[in-house]
């Protein structure tokens, strides 16, 4: 076969024309986006595009058009409308109001991947490739911290942190582990010690790292709640009633034998004890100070909210004092998904966006692997959402529009026995 063709039923064709063609190199660039998500933000952006331009020549639009009329689709694509046209009652400048539609406008990759990895059968390529992405990182990350001078941040650089930031990194290395607990707990049961062992090497290391190195209170507070599902679901009461015990004693020794968790957990009373007495801007005081703040907001305008970039307006009006003191503090987030969606686009944001999470959740009610690496990534998306904007997050974003994309079309694929099939070489005319 000559070099630019491609063989269809014996006949030789341009690449370009080949929508099998397409369709594998949409694979590879899915798989790309996957090792690349730990550690670039452009890249990621760059991969994004270039997935849905390899996608268009497979697209078979009856089709495509009748999938986007499925709910796990068109609530993202609702989310993202809402942004735009929010923009029209907002009193923002208008550089501000479409800066504020981008955060969700990485939603409507959601419904392509989605459409993708319903035909493909290398969706698991993805979702392998960005475990082995997370132990590289992971990797990087004790080599960091015992050689700080190879992180690729400067001025701010965090301990164990290569690029990025903890709050990602304690995100990425929380969904794995979470989600290998799956396949560890099958491989035990049909006899697969040594797989079952090699999964667990990982899972350690990644807490290990969590434990030893750094974590976000985030990961702390979501990662027992991911692993309370995982027991309910997949464990008998007995069991349930031993692993809890050896999680606390595991949970005690690992914080005696970690300055770097206790820290991070004294961080809690610490920081609300230092804004109640001395109002000072720490952490925790400034989220509850967000979120009295926006919630006053969300009741000023409680039915389509104030418009897409109006928060930071919002914030500036709303200051009581100089920006040292918790209640000077302005910001164009309120560190909550649903108050975040509240204020700019009120009852009916908040609608779309639960809704958006529970047909998701739905979508991973079945059993299997792939459904429960998808369940995981919408349970920590709307947990960690309770303290951030994650749907909205550039990486976290990210991680939920990849994996839901990519989970939800592999089950949608089993779910019609696989008839559903991959774009076929075509023969020229």
């Amino acid at each position: 076969m000559s070099a630019g063709v491609a063989v269809s039923q014996g006949s030789e064709i341009p690449v370009w024309r080949d929508p099998a063609a397409w369709s594998k190199t949409s694979d590879f660039v899915a798989v790309l986006l996957a090792l690349s998500l730990p550690w670039s933000t452009s890249l990621v952006g760059i991969l994004g595009v270039v997935f849905v331009v390899t996608v268009a020549p497979t697209v078979e639009w009856r089709p495509f058009l009748q999938s986007l009329k499925r709910p796990v689709c068109a609530l993202p694509i609702a989310m993202s409308a809402l942004a735009l046209v929010g923009t029209l009652w907002s009193d923002a400048a208008w550089g501000v109001r479409f800066y504020a539609v981008s955060p969700a406008s990485k939603l409507l990759v959601l419904p392509i991947l989605i459409y993708h990895f319903e035909r493909s059968s290398r969706g698991m390529w993805v979702l392998i490739a960005f475990l082995v992405s997370c132990v590289l990182m992971m990797a990087m990350s004790w080599l960091v911290m015992l050689y700080p001078e190879l992180t690729l941040k400067r001025g701010d650089a965090e301990r164990g942190i290569f690029v990025k930031n903890y709050i990602n990194q304690s995100q990425e290395f929380a969904l794995c582990v979470i989600a290998l607990a799956y396949p560890i707990v099958q491989f035990l049961r049909s006899g697969n010690v040594r797989q079952a062992l090699l999964l667990v090497v990982v899972a350690l290391s990644l807490m290990a790292n969590m434990t030893f190195v750094i974590v976000s209170r985030t990961a702390l507070v979501t990662l027992p709640v991911m692993l309370a599902v995982f027991a309910a679901m997949h464990l008998r009461l007995r069991t349930n009633v031993m692993l809890f015990g050896g999680i606390i004693v595991l949970g005690v020794v690992a914080w005696l034998a970690s300055p770097q968790l206790q820290a991070t957990t004294d961080r809690f009373t610490r920081d609300y004890r230092i804004y109640k007495e001395f109002n000072q801007p720490t952490s925790i005081g400034l989220r509850l100070q967000y979120w009295e703040k926006s919630l006053r907001f969300f009741a000023e305008a409680p039915v389509i909210g104030h418009g897409s970039g109006s928060t930071r307006g919002l914030f500036e009006a709303a200051a009581t004092g100089p920006s040292v003191l918790a209640q000077g503090h302005v910001i164009g987030n309120p560190h909550n998904q649903t108050l975040y969606v509240a204020v700019q686009w009120g009852t009916l944001g908040v609608l779309i966006l639960y809704a958006l999470w529970l047909v998701h959740l739905l979508l991973f009610r079945g059993e299997g692997l792939v459904a429960w690496i998808g369940l995981m990534v919408v349970l920590q998306n709307f947990f960690s959402s309770l303290f951030n904007s994650h749907l909205f997050d550039f990486h976290e974003g990210w991680m939920y529009v990849l994996g839901v994309g990519v989970a939800g079309g592999m089950v949608l694929r089993e779910n019609r026995g696989a008839r559903v099939t991959e774009p076929a070489s075509v023969s020229p005319p």
